[in-house]
């Protein structure tokens, strides 16, 4: 087995999750591929020896059967537990509850079941312990107008990142999360010509280039398990965030 370390990324056919497989894979890493669509999975891939697993992070089943072939593969040094959606926004009122549960079913269920089982291969592998690192959001501080789903789903990583901090520990297991702001991927492209504002406005707000949050990422995953980053916030620099409101 390669002495190459490990990292599983869910939400790795397109958007943040690619930027960062792409990047982890430039640095030698063993890298597997989670999520939804294959051909996504192996575009992401470019030819370069990945493993792929498809799989929806809100079906336990599939899930269980991802992480059953990982440990197959190797011990598991890293997850991204990164996938996540968005629903369209709108006053609550007007959002339809099925929305709501898509939101919810990948972003908290998703969350929860992809850190429980990472936490279970890295708890029993030997040597013992290893990171897990949850993608947040700015939303994870403060709210964009008719986002409740997706908000609250964010607020909802949050204090799964504080306890998997806390309870890691007892297994050599590291906890953080990057909250993201408007970094340049397929979800955030409406940025580019304008999205409501608190004010009622419609402003067009700077964004980033995603490879700054693949760095950031394998930044945060070369550190030595004695260190931690609990939070780390990246975001283009101008975007209305300090100050949102």
């Amino acid at each position: 087995m390669s002495d190459a370390k490990t990292i599983l990324i869910t939400g790795a056919g397109a958007g943040i999750g690619r930027a960062t497989a792409r990047a982890f894979l430039a640095q030698g890493w063993r890298v597997a591929l989670m999520g939804r669509r294959r051909q996504a999975l192996e575009e992401t891939a470019q030819g370069q020896d990945a493993l792929i697993l498809v799989a929806d992070v809100g079906v336990p089943a599939e899930v269980d059967a991802a992480f059953a072939t990982l440990a197959a593969w190797g011990r598991l040094d890293v997850l991204f537990n990164n996938a996540g959606i968005a629903a369209k926004a709108a006053p609550i009122d007007e959002i339809p509850v099925a929305d709501w549960l898509a939101v919810c079913t990948t972003n908290i269920s998703g969350m929860f079941l992809c850190a429980r089982a990472a936490f279970g291969l890295m708890r029993h592998q030997t040597p013992q312990g290893g990171r897990i690192i949850n993608n947040g959001s700015i939303s994870a501080h403060v709210p964009r107008p008719g986002s409740a789903p997706y908000t609250t789903s964010k607020h909802a990583v949050t204090g799964l990142t504080r306890t998997l901090g806390l309870d890691g520990r007892a297994f050599n297991i590291a906890c953080g999360q990057i909250d993201v702001g408007n970094a340049l991927t397929d979800m955030a492209a409406a940025f580019q010509t304008g999205v409501p504002q608190a004010n009622g406005e419609i402003r067009v707000e700077p964004v980033m280039d995603v490879r700054h949050v693949a760095d950031a990422v394998l930044q945060m995953a070369n550190l030595p398990l004695s260190v931690n980053v609990p939070f780390m916030t990246v975001m283009a620099r101008d975007m209305p965030y300090i100050g949102r409101g």
